[in-house]
């Protein structure tokens, strides 16, 4: 047992594992999936709230489930967004109207989510955000960009962080809106295509597009307090679900690098060894700082661990493929979409780890500001 993990919690872990083992694999439909989870009580199992069609379980348990949805490879999940995100914020700045309204689609897995936050030019630097949202007779008329939207082409509804007063910089004059996605005419989204060929990110544009008054988070004004609020949610059990991925894959490079004969070299050999040192290193770290808010500069700390650790992963991979990196399938045609493997699909990929979700020199400057208690970068 570990940290946080009771006896009781590891029984947990045999019911969660019968269940996976008869639900996966899946069939491939991903709203299907999530409804799936939530008919059987899976999503939301970490809220802490009672009447809303989740199940009341401790950290222990989170963790439990999160380790074996990561092992078993079950699907990556479209309704994250709204489950991890949007409803512990719900939970804990949301009216009980606001509660009662999008809890249980959430826990269902009948309604997707996606987040509002960065724009051309504002996006580590959230405070320079410039849609605007005018208030008008009971709604909010939005107008503005957003862009790396995760699943915005899937999702029903959008949180998104906008300027609601006028003349207002940085922090002050932002409000957390609650905006519906099926607005044809006033939303559009565009998908864009990374170099993995894939297209998880999109471009949103609202021109006009509505929100009503009473699905603000908070009061109006109170908007950045909300959407830190809201980041701190982002990291916790999620990470150690990651980390087992993260396992998966280093588990696999080694295995190439067996069959390549790559294994023979001993500095191959080194950084394979650096490789699973670390990422036990990061387990443990996580463990340590699981449900504390006390350390200000943990997860800044653990986003510039995992992000360069998994580059270097990608790296790796390819060097111990040889020249058949470079090389696509066998049975690929010009003209048809490029296909990649999966260590190819984890290089491409994981060059962007060092960028989304708060760039590394943002989480840097995070904790020489807030930790360090450095002098505050001037902003504009």
């Amino acid at each position: 047992m570990e940290f946080g993990v009771t006896s009781e919690d590891e029984a947990f872990r045999g019911e969660v594992r019968g269940w996976l083992a008869g639900h996966v694999p899946w069939g491939g439909d991903r709203r299907g999936w999530e409804r799936t989870l939530g008919k059987d009580g899976w999503i939301g199992i970490g809220w802490g709230a009672e009447g809303y069609g989740n199940r009341a379980v401790g950290v222990g348990r989170q963790v439990v489930w999160a380790e074996e949805y990561a092992r078993a490879r079950a699907p990556a999940r479209s309704g994250h967004i709204g489950e991890k995100l949007l409803a512990p914020t719900l939970i804990a700045h949301g009216s009980d109207e606001q509660k009662a309204r999008f809890l249980p689609p959430i826990a269902s897995g009948d309604e997707l989510w996606c987040q509002g936050y960065s724009e051309p030019g504002a996006g580590s630097d959230l405070a320079g955000i410039r849609t605007e949202a005018v208030r008008e007779a009971g709604t909010y008329r939005i107008s503005g960009q957003k862009i790396w939207t995760s699943l915005a082409h899937e999702a029903d509804w959008c949180f998104v962080l906008a300027r609601t007063e006028a003349g207002s910089r940085r922090h002050r004059g932002l409000s957390f809106l609650l905006v519906p996605m099926d607005q044809p005419g006033r939303i559009e989204v565009r998908p864009i295509r990374q170099m993995t060929g894939t297209s998880e990110f999109n471009e949103v544009f609202f021109d006009g597009a509505r929100a009503s008054v009473e699905h603000v988070v908070g009061a109006e004004g109170d908007g950045w307090q909300v959407a830190m609020s809201l980041l701190g949610f982002e990291r916790g059990v999620s990470t150690l679900a990651q980390q087992i991925g993260f396992a998966q894959e280093l588990a696999r490079v080694v295995e190439v690098a067996v069959a390549t004969g790559a294994a023979d070299d001993p500095v191959v050999r080194d950084l394979l060894v650096r490789q699973w040192a670390e990422l036990r290193t990061m387990r443990w770290n996580a463990l340590r700082t699981l449900g504390s808010s006390a350390d200000r500069g943990a997860p800044s700390v653990a986003k510039l661990l995992w992000g360069r650790w998994h580059q270097r992963l990608g790296e790796l991979a390819m060097r111990v493929r040889g020249a058949g990196a470079a090389v696509g399938p066998a049975d690929w045609t010009a003209g048809a979409p490029y296909r990649l493997d999966e260590l190819q699909h984890l290089f491409l990929f994981s060059r962007a780890d060092t960028i989304y979700g708060g760039s590394d020199e943002i989480q840097r400057t995070i904790i020489a500001e807030r930790v360090l208690g450095l002098p505050r970068e001037a902003k504009g």
